[in-house]
C-alpha cells in the first residue's frame, strides 16, 4: 500500500512539472541570456564585429590590387579553450555568413563537408551522365585561412560571478604564412544568483 502511495505521489509531481511549463516563441535575434554562458547572441555579435573589422583592413585591397580578384578564404579550426562546451560550428557558420554576404571574399568548404563533396564527385564519375558529371581538379584553392581560439576566465565570489570571454582570430596567407589580420573581441558578463 505504501509503495502504491509513493508511486502515485511521484507520478503526480512529474505530471505537475510537465504541465506547468510555458513556452513562448521569440525573435531569433532577441538577446536572451539566462545562464551567463556563451550563447547565440555572443556568437552572432562577435562574428559580425570581427568579420566587419577583417573586411575593413588593408589586406583585402592589397590582395585585390595585386591579384585582380577577390580573395578565397577557408575557415580552419576554431578551438574552444573555455570552461564551457561551446559549439564552435555555429560560430564558424556565423562567420562564413558574414564573409559571403559581404561579397568581398569567397569561402571554400573545409573539413568533413569538403570530404563529402569529394565523395559525391567520385560517385558522379561512375553514375552521372557525361553531360552533368563534375570534373576533378576544379576546386578553388584558398588564398587565406582563418583560425582562432575562444578562451574564458571565471571569477566567482558568493552568489556573484564574472565570466570573461576572449576570442582571438587570425587570417594567414596560405602561400607565404604571413599573418595579414588579427582580430580580438572580449565579452564580460556579471552573473548574480
Amino acid at each position: 500500500m505504501l509503495k502504491n502511495i509513493i508511486v502515485l505521489f511521484f507520478a503526480v509531481v512529474l505530471f505537475m512539472q510537465c504541465t506547468s511549463r510555458e513556452v513562448t516563441r521569440i525573435n531569433e535575434s532577441s538577446q536572451v541570456d539566462l545562464s551567463g554562458r556563451w550563447n547565440d547572441t555572443d556568437s552572432r555579435l562577435v562574428s559580425q564585429e570581427m568579420i566587419n573589422d577583417a573586411l575593413s583592413r588593408n589586406w583585402i585591397t592589397d590582395f585585390v590590387e595585386a591579384n585582380g580578384k577577390k580573395p578565397v578564404i577557408i575557415i580552419g579550426l576554431i578551438r574552444n579553450k573555455t570552461h564551457e562546451i561551446i559549439s564552435t560550428d555555429t560560430f564558424i557558420k556565423d562567420m562564413e555568413r558574414e564573409f559571403i554576404n559581404s561579397g568581398k571574399v569567397s569561402i571554400v568548404q573545409a573539413g568533413e563537408e569538403r570530404d563529402m563533396l569529394r565523395e559525391e564527385r567520385a560517385d558522379q564519375q561512375d553514375y552521372a551522365s557525361a553531360e552533368t558529371v563534375k570534373r576533378w581538379r576544379q576546386e578553388k584553392g584558398a588564398d587565406f585561412m582563418l583560425q582562432g581560439v575562444v578562451n574564458s576566465i571565471v571569477d566567482k565570489s558568493g552568489s556573484e560571478k564574472v565570466v570573461f570571454y576572449q576570442v582571438d582570430l587570425e587570417l594567414t596567407n596560405l602561400e607565404t604564412n604571413e599573418k595579414v589580420w588579427l582580430g580580438q573581441k572580449k565579452i564580460k558578463k556579471l552573473v548574480k544568483n
